[in-house]
């Protein structure tokens, strides 16, 4: 557990840093749009890819040899940064110390309690403490930004409808990811009865899909608006969620996992590089690192909520028939779970990125003129 909690501290200060790096050593233009896209594809493919790779070592060496992967790659980025990465200003500053805890002990007592409906339901006393304890916190979290003078979280920032919605469509799109790891990997496994090295393979459709479309973004980005693309990725991983969401004990590999896995894969492609460009668009400079910072919050927070969210729904499935037909119910109404976000997810997108994008596109297009070719990185 100590070990985890190092991991967590180590993702909070690289994750920002470098998406903050990318903004600093690029100027806003079509050099910054391409670097961000291929960030936000990477993101993706990692997260695919990590399955792949994480099922072969289970089964040939461990579950344990999972958190050495990590081990000679950081190892080679401490190397390796000094050389490659700029050396950029430094500024004094002060600890958000109310702000901080507060954010943390917020979302933590949130999940717990989330979670803890599975096993004691929403009426026990400690998930109704749990949870109340976490809205009280993050109501508290954003009275003491509103005060102070270097908050962690600056609420200007949520002034741009296109950064506010990137913000809480990540969090949506990610809350419905991670139940779609979690529980497909389960599904794989127990229904199907693939072992470790079969199951990450069985990701392959969505992994080699992913890679392919994401390496596309960067030309996607340069002719249409991103916003376009973002929701065409979140319609295309609905799409795919909820015919996953359909298996049951009868279902085939092919049919009920590989070909909507491609659709996920694809739409993944297409949302994760507009998502954490309009996380960053138009932030001041000031700024970059609170905007980069707010990108990753969103994103590790909605893995957190949603898994517990996921959790939860198949906690309320009746046990009946077989384990096995049990389990399968339970990742069903699980991705179910997961489509109802991705649903949320796009009714934002729709209702805060979209008008936005393309009235900022409309304002930086004098008429008669081509269209600008930056379409994710002007304000």
């Amino acid at each position: 557990m100590a070990g985890r909690a190092i991991q967590g501290i180590g993702a909070a200060i690289v994750a920002p840093a470098s998406l903050s790096l990318l903004t600093a050593s690029f100027p806003e233009g079509r050099e910054r749009t391409r670097a961000v896209a291929l960030y936000g594809a990477t993101a993706g493919i990692g997260a695919s890819l990590g399955l792949v790779i994480g099922g072969a070592l289970a089964h040939w060496i461990s579950w344990r040899a999972g958190f050495f992967v990590n081990v000679p790659i950081g190892a080679a980025m401490i190397a390796l940064a000094p050389r490659f990465l700029p050396e950029t200003g430094r500024a004094s500053g002060r600890f958000d110390q109310f702000g901080a805890p507060s954010a943390t002990l917020g979302v933590g007592a949130l999940v717990f309690g989330i979670i803890n409906t599975a096993d004691a339901g929403w009426a026990s006393p400690v998930t109704v403490t749990a949870v109340t304890a976490g809205i009280v916190l993050l109501v508290a979290l954003v009275l003491v930004e509103r005060r102070a003078a270097q908050p962690i979280m600056p609420l200007r920032l949520f002034a741009s409808r296109r950064r506010a919605g990137a913000y809480v469509a990540r969090f949506l799109y990610l809350g419905a990811m991670i139940a779609f790891f979690f529980f497909t990997t389960q599904f794989l496994q127990e229904v199907l009865g693939f072992d470790p090295l079969q199951a990450g393979m069985g990701f392959l459709p969505m992994t080699a899909v992913n890679f392919a479309v994401a390496m596309s973004i960067p030309r996607l980005v340069n002719r249409m608006p991103g916003s376009v693309p973002l929701v065409a990725g979140i319609l295309i991983t609905l799409a795919g969620m909820f015919w996953l969401s359909r298996v049951g004990v009868d279902s085939s590999y092919w049919t009920g996992v590989a070909f909507p896995m491609v659709l996920i894969g694809a739409g993944q492609g297409l949302a994760f590089a507009p998502l954490t460009s309009f996380g960053i668009t138009g932030a001041p400079a000031a700024d970059a690192g609170a905007a980069s910072g707010l990108v990753n919050t969103f994103h590790q927070v909605g893995t957190c909520l949603g898994l517990g969210i996921a959790v939860a729904a198949a906690a309320t499935v009746p046990a009946a028939g077989s384990a096995v037909a049990h389990l399968a119910a339970q990742v069903s109404a699980a991705l179910t779970t997961g489509s109802v976000l991705l649903l949320l997810a796009l009714a934002v997108t729709a209702a805060l990125i979209l008008p936005a994008d393309l009235a900022a596109r409309r304002a930086r297009t004098p008429l008669g003129a081509a269209p600008a070719p930056l379409a994710g990185a002007a304000r």
